[in-house]
């Protein structure tokens, strides 16, 4: 073989290597790259109890229970809601109607035991996911009060 095809060979090895551990590395970070989950995509899932992620979307009104430093609230994208209870210094932005994230564990009993919770820090944020989220399912205001479908300012605005 000649010094030039050595080389080839060598190269289209080397090429083959980095595709093939490229597409290993992709496809065991498949389950962990989403960021969150919509509680619609939790409430869907079987999701075995300790299993750690993130959930996001708005605090549900009317949910939230404060004892000291507990609290538990549901978390909903309009279509399903996931119950979380939390043990700690909750953000001063945290309220009924706001987008949050929350990190922690899944319980036996289909509760989320959260150990942080990110709160949206302005009037005008919200992750990507979590518009999306509401899009679909209809209850997306944008900060005019428009509601998704009508362009219509949403009553009291």
């Amino acid at each position: 073989m000649t010094r030039k095809g050595r080389r080839l060979v060598f190269i289209s090895t080397c090429a083959c290597v980095l595709a093939l551990s490229s597409g290993l590395v992709l496809s065991a970070l498949h389950d962990t790259i989403v960021f969150f989950r919509s509680p619609s995509e939790v409430v869907g899932l079987t999701i075995s109890p300790g299993t750690r992620f993130r959930v996001g979307g708005l605090v549900e009104p009317g949910s939230v229970e404060r004892a000291g430093t507990f609290a538990t609230f549901a978390v909903t994208d309009g279509g399903a809601a996931v119950r979380v209870s939390y043990s700690g210094m909750i953000p001063d932005l945290f309220r009924e109607g706001q987008g949050v994230v929350v990190e922690g564990v899944m319980q036996a009993d289909g509760n989320f035991k959260a150990d942080s919770v990110l709160a949206k820090h302005d009037e005008t944020y919200m992750p990507r996911e979590v518009v999306d989220a509401l899009k679909k399912q209809g209850h997306w205001q944008d900060a005019k009060g428009r509601g998704p479908t009508t362009g219509q300012p949403r009553p009291g605005n």
